[in-house]
């Protein structure tokens, strides 16, 4: 073999090794480092930023899950009783129970926390709490902006908001803020014991669909949960 050919082996075989090395590392990934576009694992400043990434994200979901029970429970979750209590009702007479009370609490704690994290650790911008409009059959998006979603709910009991999601978190990988590059959500189950899941509609627009599969039409990327037992995790719609 000439040196000519055999540098060329040598270089394709380097080439394979190091192609095999990368899908290794990818397979034992988290599932928040999978779902990250690899343009995107490349901006991050460093190797281990998306591994922090994750990390942090998930001490928010504890430090919500133990803060909020703190304020009600002090050193103890609620009971399965009590998470089904209803506490009061909501300004269309809705009952609202104890754990959506405090799921609300927990995400407000979870996401202020979230957005310190990602203002140091994610390379590109971001949106909370940003709510959308989805047509599924045009395949179509649109932002609701924030007055005009505050002016809905100030109006009271509306039909306005019905078709529309809110995620969380939606990671951009550019300007194009209707498009996501990871879309995450934080869910607090109450009791603690109970596993965290993708709301499923039942009727409606997307009735028979899971949170997940509208967030990932309606945006693109993957959509993951985030809970306090379970951190960052892949659940299937």
């Amino acid at each position: 073999m000439d040196t000519e050919t055999a540098g060329k082996a040598r270089h394709a075989a380097y080439v394979a090794e190091q192609a095999s090395a990368r899908a290794a590392t990818q397979a034992m990934a988290s599932p928040l480092v999978r779902a990250i576009p690899p343009a995107m694992l490349a901006l991050m400043q460093q190797e281990h930023d998306a591994d922090e990434l994750e990390q942090q994200l998930a001490a928010c979901a504890i430090q919500a899950e133990q803060l909020g029970n703190a304020r009600y429970f002090k050193d103890r979750p609620p009971t399965r009783q009590e998470c089904a209590e209803v506490v009061e009702q909501d300004r269309c007479g809705k009952p609202v129970t104890r754990a959506m009370k405090l799921g609300q609490h927990k995400h407000v704690l979870a996401l202020q926390c979230a957005e310190a994290v990602l203002k140091e650790l994610w390379p590109a911008p971001f949106s909370i709490e940003q709510r959308y409009r989805y047509y599924p059959n045009a395949r179509f998006l649109e932002t609701i902006s924030r007055a005009k979603e505050a002016q809905l709910i100030a109006d009271g009991c509306t039909d306005e908001l019905r078709g529309t999601i809110k995620p969380d978190i939606v990671l951009h990988g550019d300007r194009d803020l209707l498009r996501s590059a990871l879309t995450l959500d934080f869910k607090f189950p109450c009791p603690d014991t109970n596993g965290p899941a993708w709301t499923r509609y039942g009727t409606g627009t997307y009735a028979g669909m899971s949170q997940r599969s509208v967030y990932e039409e309606a945006l693109g990327g993957q959509a993951l949960l985030i809970s306090p037992r379970t951190g960052v995790k892949e659940v299937e719609p």
